[in-house]
């Protein structure tokens, strides 16, 4: 349903892609993070007329096909001022959760600019 309107493409040139910093092979029950973020090589703008609203942080084991919500992360502040138009507080779109797992599989970000819509990134987990 949503496939024709994700958009993805190298971070390295696009400053709406998310990206995913997880290391390639964790081991078993044993907790390790994960980064997800939105503008690391070019910065996207956090400002109240363009930003990222949030991310969304899923997790499919190899073998299923029902991903897992590993986390949520809304920015909320983009530029809010107590005393008038000039922002004071931006919120830049980054975050980072610790877990555990039992099965190899593939992480999806999915991030949302309120001007450019929605935006997918994956990367490929080994447990050992």
């Amino acid at each position: 349903m949503f496939g024709e309107f994700i958009k993805s493409a190298d971070f390295k040139t696009e400053k709406h892609q998310p990206v995913i910093h997880v290391a390639d092979t964790v081991k078993a029950g044993e907790a390790f993070d994960v980064e997800v973020l939105v503008g690391e090589d070019i910065a996207h703008p956090n400002t109240a007329e363009h930003h990222i609203a949030w991310i969304k942080l899923y997790f499919i084991p190899e073998g299923t096909k029902l991903p897992f919500e590993v986390a949520t992360s809304e920015f909320r502040v983009h530029g809010d001022a107590a005393a008038g138009a000039e922002g004071v507080v931006f919120a830049n779109p980054k975050a980072k959760v610790s877990l555990t797992l039992q099965k190899s599989g593939t992480f999806y970000a999915v991030s949302y600019c309120n001007i450019h819509g929605l935006w997918e990134a994956e990367k490929k987990v080994v447990v050992a």
